[in-house]
């Protein structure tokens, strides 16, 4: 505040804006075995699509965890994923001898370990290489045509085959992959595919008599991918040009010294069609620190580094030897299945959500279960409960609902799997499997419900149930692997699971919405679970202004004024039944206050869910007034 100590007027500022902040349901997070992506690195999914792209398809090995995920997604747009490292390779073109030393070099490598990277080509050309036009002199000779078709086998720079050329206007390289374009103006041209090639230098040795400007010249043995058909035998003089194979996506060459760079998905794995280019990088520089005219670091290693989803930079030094390259990207497998990944793995990769100040979640998705349900107790122990500030939705294991098939036995076995979890009111089961189409595979498969479990419940208020006909319908679903009666719900409500059931004429729906703790509370119920989390966190979040504030009337009351009215608002969206807000003196004592503390008391009354509803109909005699028997029923 500015001082004066002559007359004059004094501005100062008081910020009495604070407020809490609304509520709002962070995003979800799962864990499990993935084909492609970064190990043990969560990160933000916002669409089915993306998680595609940045995780791969689903396959045999993971498909549980992939459609949970996906199936999460189909009801929100947030989640976090992590792949765990259940042991998978990386695919690399680098080969090595039985004491690992280098064979020959690559210049790439898979972005991330899995049998996807099989799937990749790269192919990168420098701009000298990028077309190389050349004159041939000669005829082309009568035992190189058969029935108006050329031989697929060319000899380049022989005296008695069938192209010559001079020394200084041969192909510099010809590369498998690279495209030779042959004809004329008079009979067309035509594009063949170089599937082999040889080069030998040519010598003084008498291999070369007829044209002696050829004697160090070389000779190309070259096959290709199809014949050129020719329209007449014996045609002079055909103009040859060897190009790039992707030449024709870059439209021109690369600058002197730079490169074009093609990700190429050689067998339509990755992208469901054989040889589409996935990314293409071009002009790209070998020399650390360029940059393009607008500033845009155009170093080949950090463009690959920070825009490729597909290849990394493997060896720059054999990178910068080649003028033009095609690599095939081999040994790289997938790892264990999800049903094999080691509980430590899994463990590893569900760590990566624990620290709350990092990473803000509202629901861990179990994905897969597990038969002896370690998984589940180390997401609920370790992750929930640690944090305190997010559910963890659980679904029994495939052999519980699945494998087994009386349905007695699956009750007995889904009840069996919910006791050998702790109690927590931080934890929500479902009772099973669902059945449901793999678009990828085109097969049907049984997938956990736990993401749609979140789903649900991410589509509703904090203190609202996701339950029930009008807010618990199941997406993506064709039929249950357990689909428990009546009397099955009872035992399964009782033991902390909430049914999820198909009923004629009213779809698949979730029937119950209470926590795994235990124990008669407040906090039995999914609903005021979620209630208490966010208004924990927001009136949480919004106290951290007042570190450092002084512990006065004018503090407590503050406090309490931006407090109040967050809450009146839930309650008046029927999430509130009453509340108290107490920050005064008689919690910050002279005690309290010594010991630099600042304490606030916050009552509220959750509303409840209805579970139960009861219908009671009575018939009366006709002279009966209902005035007189109202009281009397119970």
């Amino acid at each position: 505040m500015a001082f004066s100590v002559s007359p004059s007027v004094i501005v100062r500022e008081v910020d009495a804006s604070a407020a809490v902040p609304s509520v709002a349901t962070p995003p979800a997070a799962v864990a499990g075995v993935f084909r492609w992506g970064p190990v043990e690195d969560p990160i933000l999914i916002t669409s089915e699509n993306e998680l595609t792209s940045r995780f791969g398809t689903p396959n045999d090995n993971n498909f549980e965890t992939f459609f949970v995920a996906a199936d999460y997604l189909s009801y929100a747009n947030a989640l976090y994923v992590t792949r765990a490292d259940n042991g998978a390779t990386t695919a690399s073109a680098t080969t090595y001898d039985a004491n690992n030393v280098v064979i020959e070099a690559a210049a790439f490598d898979a972005k991330y370990a899995g049998a996807l990277g099989n799937s990749i080509d790269i192919a990168y050309v420098k701009g000298a290489d990028f077309e190389d036009s050349f004159a041939t002199v000669g005829t082309i000779p009568e035992d190189k045509i058969t029935n108006d078709t050329l031989k697929q086998e060319i000899d380049f720079n022989t005296s008695t085959v069938l192209f010559e050329v001079a020394t200084d206007d041969r192909v510099t390289s010809v590369a498998v992959g690279d495209v030779i374009e042959i004809g004329n103006d008079s009979v067309g041209y035509q594009e063949l595919v170089v599937s082999t090639v040889a080069e030998r230098q040519l010598t003084d040795a008498g291999i070369v008599t007829s044209n002696t400007a050829l004697t160090a010249a070389y000779e190309y043995d070259i096959d290709f991918t199809s014949n050129y058909t020719l329209a007449e035998t014996n045609l002079n003089l055909l103009s040859m040009k060897k190009k790039w194979a992707y030449s024709n996506i870059f439209g021109k060459a690369p600058d002197t010294n730079n490169y074009h760079i093609a990700v190429i998905d050689n067998d339509g794995v990755i992208s469901g069609t054989a040889d589409t280019v996935l990314e293409i990088f071009e002009n790209v520089s070998t020399t650390n620190g360029a940059s393009l005219d607008d500033g845009t670091n155009n170093y080949y290693v950090d463009v690959i580094e920070n825009q490729s989803s597909w290849v990394s930079v493997a060896n720059t030094t054999h990178f910068a030897s080649q003028t033009s390259a095609y690599e095939t990207l081999v040994a790289g497998t997938d790892g264990t299945t999800e049903s094999a990944t080691t509980l430590s793995a899994l463990a590893a990769a569900y760590d990566t959500f624990k620290n709350s100040n990092e990473i803000d979640v509202s629901f861990i998705l179990q994905g897969k279960g597990d038969d002896n349900a370690n998984l589940a107790n180390y997401i609920v122990s370790n992750i929930a409960e640690d944090r305190k500030d997010c559910v963890a939705f659980l679904s029994p294991s495939r052999e519980a609902v699945v494998t087994e098939l009386k349905t007695n036995a699956k009750l007995t076995k889904a009840i069996a799997y919910r006791n050998k979890v702790q109690n927590s009111s931080y934890t929500f089961f479902d009772s099973g499997y669902k059945y449901r189409y793999d678009k990828y595979n085109d097969v049907y498969r049984y997938v956990p419900l736990n993401g749609d479990m979140a789903g649900l419940a991410s589509r509703v208020e904090p203190f609202e149930s996701p339950a029930g006909f009008r807010k618990g319908v199941i997406k993506n679903v064709v039929k249950l692997a357990f689909n428990p009666t009546k009397a099955q719900r009872d035992q399964l409500y009782g033991s902390d699971i909430n049914p999820v059931v198909s009923q004629v004429g009213q779809g698949i729906v979730l029937f119950g919405d209470k926590t795994g703790l235990g124990a008669t509370s407040a906090f039995d119920r999914l609903n005021v679970r979620r209630l208490f989390i966010s208004v924990e966190k927001a009136i949480a979040n919004a106290a951290q202004n007042f570190m450092f504030e002084l512990n006065d009337e004018y503090t407590q009351t503050q406090f309490k004024n931006i407090v109040e009215p967050f809450l009146r608002d839930i309650q008046g969206r029927r999430g509130i039944i009453d509340f108290r807000v107490i920050s005064d003196a008689t919690v910050n004592t002279p005690a309290v206050i010594d010991q630099n503390k600042f304490r606030a008391n916050i009552f509220i009354k959750p509303a409840r869910s209805i579970n139960v509803i009861e219908l009671t109909f009575v018939a009366t005699r006709s002279g009966v007034e209902f005035d007189e028997i109202v009281g009397s029923i119970g």
